[in-house]
């Protein structure tokens, strides 16, 4: 059976599953329990024997605005708690991520709008990534004082260093004609047709023998992706590490202070 949340929707239209972020008044900002709800809807489409290929989109003007900042910066009374919770984040978007990769039904990313942070690694965990001209696409974590560490091997893994270097250092967000340029978008397409064509891209998928196109799909992540695995977890350590800075703290609160930080 089909998983439904309050914030992720899955539609199924023959052998299409569409996966929809639905938080619009948070420009789908991921809380833990979306994150945990993806992952069920991830899990239901791997199951359902029907779904040859799952679409993924965001609704309204945005994709995915990466993690909730405000679940991000909240704390507790016990400093150790609050470690072990941001390992336990840390560790569940790793996890997401490498469910994505791992499902052996293609995933295509419709990206109807901006996709920064986590939300940016939800495309590079995609298979296949078309956009709308308003799909900014970047990773703003060092101007919040924390890492994107989950998203950096799968950004090297995806562009290479160099693009991955540019990006992950500059907290630049690019327009949609770039990402197209240097490979993060297969191709562009008008917003109001967004989901049409990637239902098309889906429907291409599914006509071919769902044993090869899951062998395929394995293959790549096997052999050109061999270490992304083992730096997925390494990534996901330097998250929680950069979690403990005084500088997350003070990149999270002027972020929600609207405020430029105050380095220390």
């Amino acid at each position: 059976m089909i998983m439904q949340s309050n914030s992720i929707e899955v539609r199924v239209d023959g052998p299409v599953a569409t996966v929809t972020i639905n938080r619009q008044q948070k420009r789908n900002a991921l809380t833990r329990a979306m994150i945990e709800d993806l992952r069920v809807a991830l899990s239901d489409v791997h199951q359902e024997r029907r779904v040859r290929v799952m679409v993924l989109t965001g609704a309204g003007a945005a994709f995915c605005a990466g993690r909730d900042v405000e679940e991000m910066a909240a704390g507790g009374p016990d400093p150790a708690a609050d470690m072990v919770r941001w390992g336990e984040e840390a560790e569940q978007l790793r996890d997401l991520v490498l469910e994505m990769l791992q499902l052996p039904k293609p995933i295509i990313a419709a990206v109807n709008g901006p996709a920064v942070g986590a939300g940016a690694g939800l495309v590079l965990a995609a298979d296949i990534a078309i956009a709308s001209p308003e799909a900014t696409f970047g990773f703003p974590e060092p101007r919040l004082g924390v890492v994107a560490g989950v998203e950096s091997p799968l950004l090297a893994f995806r562009l290479g260093a160099g693009p991955a270097s540019r990006l992950l250092l500059s907290s630049q967000q690019i327009p949609a004609d770039e990402a197209l340029r240097i490979g993060v978008y297969h191709e562009t397409v008008d917003t109001p047709l967004l989901w049409a064509r990637a239902v098309e891209l889906a429907k291409e998928c599914a006509a071919g023998a769902p044993e090869s196109v899951q062998l395929t799909k394995r293959l790549l992540l096997e052999t050109v992706g061999e270490q992304l695995v083992t730096q997925l977890s390494s990534g996901a350590i330097a998250t929680a590490t950069a979690r403990t800075t005084e500088a997350a703290q003070q990149g999270l609160e002027a972020f929600l202070e609207k405020r430029e930080p105050e380095w220390p």
